[in-house]
């Protein structure tokens, strides 16, 4: 019962803490909606603001209750016993194997999709749509499901089968082969995704000739930047935000922008935003955060490794593992479910360390292209995505990735010309 009670005040208390920062943000947001901060006062009408704090907080609090549902099916699948009647239903169905251990993983991922459907439809057709933001239909939510969920089933058993397999006749260090064929999966992805994958759910066309082409390939000359080409993506057919990005590795590289970029921003804007991305890559963050994820992973998969072979794990968390046979697919699907209310705590870590990469990053786009392009198109898209310009100081230091607008502002007209 031990690992119960320390599992029990972890999960109250990651929840309570999850709660306490979105009433955090909620409460600071909803104190300055009737005031645009001094140095957007110029550039922000209140109206564009007001809208801002209105979709956050409306955000955070579909939030808070996707939260609670998450908390009651954690509890219900571990100690409830969820976990342990469907796997005894699928043990009686399939009997003892492989098989039934990749059903019982499909089960919860299938039981966990159904669950979380409704507050995606929510999401895309009432809190996107209110605000203008949803431009996709009601039969592209669906084909995006089935692609999606036939595209998982395609990749995901097949590794599935390979992971419960070394886990099974691997020996003691089923843990170290299980990570290094996860870590070849991972790279491999990289590879495939933007040539294979991406196109199955957006298209995907070559940016047409003209002064935005030439001036993007000026600013890849400068970077000394090769990529497999430049790629406009109709992002516009499901939602109006706008973004830029590259996938792929080595000579995979594409460089890719949403149409709705295009639309809202003029040519020296999108080479601003186009520099911050390349100024990820040039600064190592891309390879950075690769290698933290494969030491995380492999530090993981150790941890699942000892832990996999403790009975308390199983009967501390609800579930009666087999004692004399396989338990492969229980272990996963435990570890699976329980280790995010443990990672939890560490997530301020990874938020600081992606705040400091986009500074750097912001640094790297003033130097190749122009900070104040830059801050014009920042400007634009907080306006155009709705997103606040007042957030609150420790749900920002716990959760954001991106350091608040008026403090990367700030940072940047340190590189700006008058």
């Amino acid at each position: 019962m031990t690992f119960t009670i320390v599992f029990l005040i972890a999960f109250i208390t990651s929840f309570g803490l999850r709660h306490w920062l979105s009433q955090r943000q909620i409460r600071h947001v909803a104190q300055h909606r009737d005031a645009v901060p001094a140095d957007f006062a110029e550039k922000i009408t209140l109206a564009d603001h007001q809208k801002a704090a209105d979709y956050t907080i409306a955000k955070l609090r579909l939030g808070i209750l996707e939260n609670g549902v998450s908390a009651v099916i954690l509890i219900a699948f571990t100690l409830l016993g969820g976990l342990e009647i469907l796997n005894i239903a699928l043990l009686n169905y399939f009997g003892a194997g492989i098989t039934q251990q990749i059903a019982l993983l499909a089960s919860i991922a299938a039981i966990s999709g159904i669950i979380d459907l409704p507050f995606s439809w929510y999401k895309q057709f009432y809190l996107e749509e209110r605000f203008g933001f949803n431009r996709m239909s009601k039969k592209l939510f669906f084909v995006d499901l089935i692609k999606g969920i036939t595209l998982g089933a395609a990749i995901g058993l097949p590794l599935l089968w390979v992971i419960l397999s070394l886990m099974a006749k691997a020996g003691d260090l089923w843990w170290l082969w299980a990570w290094g064929v996860l870590t070849a999966f991972s790279l491999l992805m990289q590879w495939i995704f933007p040539t294979f994958i991406a196109p199955l759910f957006n298209k995907f066309q070559a940016l047409e000739d003209g002064p935005l082409k030439t001036q993007i390939e000026a600013l890849l000359a400068r970077c000394d930047f090769a990529s497999q080409g430049l790629f406009v993506m109709d992002g516009s057919k499901r939602s109006a935000h706008g973004n830029a990005f590259f996938a792929g590795m080595g000579k995979a590289k594409r460089i890719v922008f949403f149409d709705t970029l295009i639309e809202k921003l003029n040519p020296g804007e999108v080479e601003a935003v186009l520099a911050h991305e390349l100024g990820h890559f040039k600064r190592n963050h891309i390879r950075k955060r690769l290698l933290v994820s494969f030491a995380l992973s492999f530090g993981m998969f150790a941890l699942l490794g000892w832990i996999s072979t403790q009975v308390w794990f199983y009967t501390d968390l609800g579930v009666m593992p087999n004692l004399n046979g396989y338990n492969g697919g229980l272990a996963l699907a435990l570890f699976m479910l329980v280790s995010p209310v443990f990672s939890f705590f560490f997530t301020p870590l990874g938020s600081l360390a992606s705040r400091k990469h986009e500074y750097e990053a912001d640094g790297f786009a003033a130097e190749k292209s122009s900070a104040n392009n830059l801050i014009s198109a920042l400007v634009k898209l907080y306006q155009d995505n709705a997103s606040t310009l007042t957030p609150d100081p420790i749900y920002t230091a716990f959760y954001s990735s991106h350091p608040p607008a008026p403090l990367r502002i700030a940072n940047l007209q340190r590189f700006s010309k008058p």
